[in-house]
């Protein structure tokens, strides 16, 4: 983490909003921030019951907040729902409005105006209630990034029905763990997808995963890539025979504001990942309007976020927040480089993007690939461009800015996390001067602090732990089925705050600096996985006795995962069984989790009280030298082992 402050604290570089994009933009100077900032501080309720306003509600709210640490309520006594605002209020004079433009990786485009849109997700939510889906009943989305995810989606909260959206690229162990631990009714997929020329098959994973999963009803199939696929009778339907002769007409449920919306699993540093718990009204409020600021969306915007649909991100910046404020969203199903390293901005250059929101672990391939690609293309459709899901090194903000941004697009460097439903610290890009590797202010309405463990607030430039001190209406609400670990979670590490899990600092112009988690959770291209999850799937190979995992620097993905490993009986290592187990860790969780490195050892580093010493292992995994504290190590020659076989 010194290193980390090291490197910022030499960051002078600051560029100033561009003078013409701020005089049309929402938020015009940094005054007018500072101003907007303090008035919400003064009076947090109001200034939330504010931004509710701009949604439609059937019923208004009694009260804004009740806030019962570390629970809170948001808008009670309010009814909403967040289908029929993405949808329904647009029609009237936005009804043939482009709404989503979608691509094929094959290269087949798509697109549905808001009019079309709301008829496919009302004909679905006909569907889904034709299955016996009732409003709670939770359902499962497993597909690829395709329109008919979104549909699914809005067909869910068109009904009441909570949707846990669930990665394509994760194992039938994953789907299993998450379909039985919020007890899913149904599941909504697809025969497969297509990911870099290739097909991905999506419906086989779903059935050997059900086959633990007794709470799963029906499953419903969307056919993509027309391959052959089984289908048992009376459970499994496809989705065009079901949507055929759907109703367009489905009246929105009438939703408490507090109504589950959605459950999202994220890693944990127990193995079990957690389920994530957003409600509706509160969810849809911040989404909607962080949208509108944090990319100072405009009417004729045609705006991109890469994410899939099946991170947070997806969820908040690809549907909710944009569809709130009738964008027109594009969506692109494959890989940024197939067929050529060029894909992204060709398909900028073709369809206008005004808007580009992505990983800075794209940025970084993109920058291994070289500017020739991007250089093809003309980008000057582009207005904003952001970055999410880690912290962006400052010479690949320079690299984004240089060349995709062409030195005149404002950056928006992104904080948020699964837990915060949407973006909680972001320049706002008429009014923030930016900083290579900051993320800069938090939004109007969000109270955050750095702090030491024992509560105090940290000086400038002096690291601790990022912490949100009140409130705020897309807050997580618990973890789905296990409150005592939301309090143990989030609440316990500093009292009366929300502890973040990331490290951070913050400077003499109060911008603040995220340096990374502080727990046991590798963020992979900006994905968090838990390593208990990744050493647990090793370990259930026959051939591992016990393995420790942890997080090493890379240029390309953020991080790397890095597995140190003891076999069964003294079995000499080789690298046939290194492929073997990064396959293994792939069946178990998915692609996303093979390691990166794999290391045999006969001992792993331990305390007198047993526990691995993965601080020493991600020294090792890092620079190949251990220079911190050992003197809670039971055995030092285990770690002179380690150092002779890292020679």
């Amino acid at each position: 983490m010194l290193f980390l402050i090291w490197l910022t604290l030499s960051e002078e570089r600051v560029f100033p909003p561009p003078t013409e994009f701020s005089k049309n933009a929402h938020i015009k100077s940094f005054e007018e921030y500072e101003k907007l900032y303090a008035d919400a501080a003064s009076d947090l309720p109001a200034f939330w019951a504010k931004q509710a306003e701009a949604l439609d509600w059937f019923s208004p709210w009694k009260t804004v907040l009740d806030w019962q640490p570390p629970h809170a309520k948001w808008f009670s006594g309010g009814e909403i729902n967040a289908s029929y605002n993405c949808l329904d209020r647009h029609l009237e004079t936005r009804g043939d409005k482009t709404a989503i433009i979608w691509e094929g990786e094959p290269g087949e485009e798509h697109r549905l105006t808001y009019r079309e849109l709301h008829a496919e997700v009302a004909k679905f939510a006909n569907v889904l209630k034709g299955l016996g889906v009732e409003k709670g009943d939770r359902i499962a989305v497993y597909m690829p990034l395709v329109p008919e995810l979104a549909i699914a989606i809005l067909a869910c909260s068109r009904i009441g029905a909570p949707h846990t959206v669930i990665f394509g690229g994760f194992s039938a162990d994953s789907i299993r763990d998450r379909v039985n631990d919020c007890g899913c009714k149904a599941v909504i997929t697809a025969d497969g997808g297509f990911r870099r020329g290739r097909e991905i098959r999506l419906k086989p994973v779903v059935d050997e995963a059900i086959q633990e999963c007794p709470s799963v009803e029906h499953v419903v199939v969307f056919r993509r890539t027309g391959t052959e696929i089984p289908m048992q009778d009376g459970r499994d339907h496809w989705w065009d025979a079901l949507m055929k002769d759907a109703s367009p007409d489905c009246p929105p449920e009438h939703l408490d504001a507090e109504h589950p919306l959605y459950i999202l699993y994220t890693s944990g540093t127990t193995g079990k990942p957690k389920g994530i718990l957003h409600t509706t009204g509160g969810y849809l409020t911040q989404a909607a309007y962080s949208t509108k600021l944090v990319f100072d969306l405009k009417e004729d915007d045609i705006y991109w976020c890469t994410a899939d649909i099946g991170w947070v991100t997806g969820h908040s910046y690809v549907v909710y927040g944009p569809l709130a404020n009738a964008a027109t969203v594009l969506m692109y199903e494959g890989a940024p480089n197939h067929p050529d390293f060029d894909r992204f901005w060709d398909i900028i250059e073709r369809h206008k993007v005004s808007i580009l929101y992505t990983a800075p672990t794209a940025i970084r391939s993109f920058i291994r690939w070289g500017r020739e690609y991007p250089d093809r293309h003309d980008l000057t459709s582009l207005r904003v461009i952001g970055t999410v899901g880690e912290p962006i090194n400052p010479e690949a903000w320079m690299w984004y800015h240089k060349v995709i941004g062409g030195e005149r697009c404002p950056i928006v460097d992104t904080w948020w996390q699964t837990e915060t439903g949407t973006i909680m610290i972001s320049p706002l890009p008429g009014a923030t001067s930016t900083v290579p590797g900051s993320a800069t202010r938090p939004l109007p309405g969000i109270v955050v602090d750095i702090m030491s463990k024992d509560g105090r607030s940290a000086g400038t430039d002096e690291g601790g732990y990022l912490v949100v001190k009140e409130p705020w209406p897309s807050m997580l609400r618990t973890l789905w089925g296990d409150d005592d670990r939301y309090k143990m979670a989030y609440w316990s590490e500093i009292e009366g705050v929300y502890f973040a899990g990331d490290g951070a600092r913050r400077d003499e112009r109060g911008y603040y600096w995220v340096m990374g988690r502080v727990d046991d959770v590798i963020n992979v291209s900006g994905h968090r996985l838990g390593t208990a999850e990744v050493e647990s799937a090793l370990v259930s190979h026959p051939s591992v006795a016990e393995a420790a995992v942890v997080g090493r620097p890379d240029e390309i993905k953020g991080q790397a995962i890095a597995a140190f490993v003891t076999l069964e009986g003294g079995r000499a290592g080789s690298d046939e069984l290194k492929t073997e187990l990064r396959e293994h860790v792939a069946k178990e969780i998915g692609a996303l989790a093979k390691p990166d490195d794999i290391r045999f050892t006969d001992a792993l580093p331990k305390t007198r009280s047993g526990k691995i010493m993965r601080r020493l292992l991600r020294e090792l995994a890092t620079s190949g030298v251990v220079a911190g504290d050992v003197t809670t190590l039971e055995d030092l020659g285990v770690l002179d082992k380690l150092r002779e076989e890292e020679e």
